[in-house]
């Protein structure tokens, strides 16, 4: 028999039990579907990653205190923002942050409000912008003036459709005025920026801060850097300055030096073991659904032996036979394939539709699937069909 004859019968045999086979590639259908979900989601979860970071600021170092290292965050102040800004070359600009938790109070009463003090360099370094009225100045914070700026949605919940600026502000037991609300910018990664208010570090040091000791330490430096300097560069001149400072050796610093994309591959690392996880369970269903087709090739070769030994006596061989049998084997993990795809592509647009989870499609996923689907119909079908091919055609034609 011809090849193109053998594949009609198998189709044949497949089409005749349509039920079965629906049942059969069910499988199937779910592995290729999650394989291309799951990397989906995977890949959703690293560009929300690299966006969230790079809402950040552009062209950003991070400067924390080393943490897990004892007495770090006690040698990390002030001061040390003032002389990266004073003496490392090939930066825009530096801003350095402390937080506190605070009642505040305005037309209405907001209780654990996050207070962040910064410096008049925050909205440049972090590209974040005023939306009304103004950011405070550097005098401002050297003064220890006691002026706000709120965002977006504190100003709404504190003042409604009344103009804050101007306006008096609680915060605790002190007072401050309204200079300014920062434009709109919501959640990034979990921190709510519109759920702020903004003063000058320095009152906040004076304010807030538990103990003379405390008063100047700070929990993170922002570093601009130049749009045409490398950033490696000026990390090692930032490395040497703080461990001259912190009397430390560079190797072994009580600090830690981080560009967003440090952080967004430390982020790649755990998501790609996230991503084999997943990979696994889709591939487990693979199996799962390739045993469901040996099985059910297993019992149809049992259900029709008598046919195939009318078939031998006719003429076939024993390599047509098997070809047969492999054939209706691959041609149920094609269609489960191809359902699969179709489901994957279509659960990953539909949680994009729907806003639950975010997802991108990965363009390899679709062929990755589908091929897996075919080996696995080849892989798990080839005992079957070899099994029908060794059967004896006298003994196949006497079963009932």
């Amino acid at each position: 028999m011809s090849f193109w004859e053998t594949l009609g019968v198998a189709w044949e045999g497949v089409r005749l039990n349509r039920f079965r086979s629906f049942l059969t590639t069910l499988g199937v259908i779910i592995g290729v579907a999650s394989v291309i979900l799951m990397l989906a989601v995977s890949a959703g979860a690293e560009a929300d990653i690299a966006e969230q970071i790079n809402a950040l600021g552009a062209n950003l170092i991070l400067v924390n205190p080393m943490r897990g290292q004892p007495g770090a965050a006690r040698t990390f102040v002030y001061e040390d923002a003032l002389a990266i800004a004073e003496h490392v070359s090939g930066i825009e600009g530096v801003s350095a942050e402390q937080f506190s938790t605070q009642q505040v109070s305005g037309q209405e009463r907001l209780e654990d409000i996050p207070i962040l003090g910064v410096d008049a360099a925050f909205p440049g370094v972090r590209d974040y912008g005023v939306a009304e009225g103004r950011f405070f100045t550097a005098e401002e914070v050297e003064r220890k003036l006691r002026v706000v700026v709120l965002g977006h949605g504190v100003a709404q919940d504190l003042y409604g459709d009344v103009s804050p600026l101007g306006q008096t502000l609680t915060v605790a037991a002190t007072r401050f005025t309204v200079i300014g609300v920062m434009a709109e910018k919501g959640l990034v990664g979990d921190i709510d920026y519109d759920g702020r208010v903004y003063m000058p570090i320095t009152v906040l040091f004076q304010s807030y801060m538990p103990s003379q000791q405390a008063r100047e330490r700070i929990r993170t430096v922002y570093v601009k850097v130049d749009a045409g300097e490398e950033l490696d560069r000026v990390i090692a001149r930032i490395t040497t300055l703080l461990a001259e400072r912190h009397e430390v050796d560079p190797a072994r610093p009580d600090f830690s030096v981080q560009t967003q994309q440090h952080i967004i591959s430390t982020q790649e690392a755990t998501t790609a073991t996230f991503r084999s996880l997943l990979a696994w369970v889709a591939g487990v269903s693979l199996i799962v659904g390739g045993i469901g087709i040996m099985n059910i090739m297993l019992v149809s070769v049992t259900e029709r032996t008598r046919e195939i030994g009318l078939r031998q006596a006719i003429g076939a061989n024993p390599d047509d036979v098997r070809l047969q049998f492999l054939l209706e084997a691959v041609i149920l993990s094609l269609v489960g394939g191809g359902l699969g795809v179709l489901g994957g592509v279509g659960g990953a647009e539909l949680m994009n539709r729907l806003g639950t989870i975010r997802t991108a499609l990965v363009p390899s996923s679709v062929p990755l699937a589908f091929g897996a689907a075919a080996a696995v119909g080849i892989f798990f079908g080839y005992y079957p069909a070899n099994r029908a091919a060794q059967l004896d055609p006298v003994e196949a034609l006497r079963h009932m």
